[in-house]
């Protein structure tokens, strides 16, 4: 009889991953997922921002066109109305300045919301 050979015990292969590993799977997810939200929201903001300028230039656009369209020299002066386009609200206000020649006058029309200003345009109107 032969004797007997001492073999040491199978190990059983591991599968799967550790805990660790998974945990900075998920920490790694978790951070692109973080950065992913604020380029949204980034992108969201700036879309939103880029709407309110495009009304706001309307507004402006509107009341300078008014005041050319009067075909009188603007009155210097500070003057302030509401304009609403697609549903949102806007402050316009002018402020009219004399300029060194006196056929001409300076025009600024600022377009705020209730929180913020939003737009800011400047021109000059001449005698008619």
């Amino acid at each position: 009889m032969r004797p007997a050979l001492h073999r040491p015990p199978r190990r059983r292969l591991r599968r799967g991953f550790t805990l660790i590993e998974v945990m900075v799977a998920l920490a790694i997810v978790g951070i692109a997922l973080l950065a992913g939200l604020q380029a949204t929201s980034a992108l969201t903001l700036n879309a939103q921002r880029q709407s309110d300028v495009l009304l706001a230039q309307q507004c402006a656009q509107n009341e300078l066109v008014r005041m050319r369209l009067s075909q009188q020299m603007p009155p210097i002066g500070d003057s302030s109305s509401t304009c609403v386009q697609a549903g949102a609200a806007f402050i316009v206000q002018l402020a009219v300045r004399p300029t060194p020649n006196p056929s001409f006058r300076r025009v600024d029309a600022e377009v705020s919301t209730s929180a913020h200003p939003v737009l800011r345009i400047s021109t000059i109107v001449g005698r008619y």
